[in-house]
């Protein structure tokens, strides 16, 4: 690997078991004409997946957090980058032959800002999404295949890549995220407010483990809490009535006084006096009833 790498590939990771090894051996094992450097941020995994890159036979730069959820590890690898992109990877996948070469075509003739491969399911060859959308409810649902490149209302946070000076602009992902749930929705809607692009581009395809359960535990409670922090970031209030709406669990007020208490309305200012484009354009643009 050169001394400045093109990309650096950041992989957040908290109880991954052995994914994490069989995914780097994927990576270091496929062709490609492209510099770039390995950034794997630990999230106080209690299941000893990050021990053998001590003695791993290819370079890779690990950091340790103490748990800070994974928005933040996210942004945590990314401040230890050098590249000039940015790819942010999910550590159960299997990549193939020149998939970062690929990727990177649009990125510097500045045909989009973020892209996506198409990502199919490992073991399910039937299964394959190109990048995603929102549903009536807010839930994700995968775009179907079309020709060359094409706008995606959602990148998928298990694989993409981004200029890094366009990450660093925008706030990287949303920092007042607990652990986990929605970080690549936030991302996307506050890249397109912003006047950015994101992209899929179907001829480039990764592998992916779909798993039925989290490694770790996940509340109800803190992916209410993203949910309703992401709406008072970007959302009118109409939008974020609908949100508390399809809070279940817990009481929305409870959520939604939290939310207020961390900042969030001073953080809605400052999105709405710097994004390009509202919520409203948004959802028009993607046909989301919402």
């Amino acid at each position: 690997m050169s001394a400045t790498p093109q990309v650096s590939i950041i992989f957040p990771v908290k109880n991954e078991g052995a994914n994490v090894k069989s995914t780097l051996d994927s990576l270091f094992s496929v062709k490609t004409h492209i510099s770039f450097e390995v950034i794997v941020a630990d999230d106080a995994s209690s299941d000893g997946c990050c021990k053998f890159i001590d003695t791993y036979k290819h370079k890779v730069k690990l950091i340790r957090t103490n748990g800070i959820g994974a928005a933040r590890a996210r942004n945590l690898g990314a401040e230890h980058t050098k590249g000039k992109y940015l790819a942010f990877c999910d550590a159960h996948l299997e990549f193939e032959d020149y998939w970062l070469d690929g990727l990177i075509v649009p990125l510097e003739k500045r045909h989009t800002d973020a892209v996506a491969p198409a990502i199919a399911a490992i073991g399910d060859p039937k299964f394959i999404g190109y990048g995603m959308s929102l549903s009536r409810n807010l839930r994700i649902k995968w775009n179907k295949k079309r020709p060359g490149l094409f706008d995606t209302a959602i990148i998928p946070g298990g694989c993409f890549i981004i200029f890094k000076k366009v990450f660093f602009n925008i706030g990287g992902f949303e920092k007042g995220f607990r652990t986990w749930g929605h970080e690549d929705v936030e991302l996307s809607i506050r890249l397109w407010l912003f006047g950015y692009r994101c992209s899929v581009l179907p001829e480039v395809r990764i592998l992916h483990l779909f798993r039925k359960s989290h490694p770790y535990q996940v509340s109800n409670e803190e992916v209410s809490y993203n949910l309703l922090r992401m709406a008072y970031s970007h959302f009118n209030y109409e939008r974020i009535e609908k949100c508390k709406k399809l809070i279940t669990g817990v009481r929305p007020a409870i959520i939604e006084k939290q939310v207020k208490q961390d900042g969030v309305l001073r953080q809605r200012h400052k999105y709405i006096n710097r994004r390009k484009y509202d919520d409203d354009w948004y959802f028009r643009k993607f046909r989301i009833q919402f």
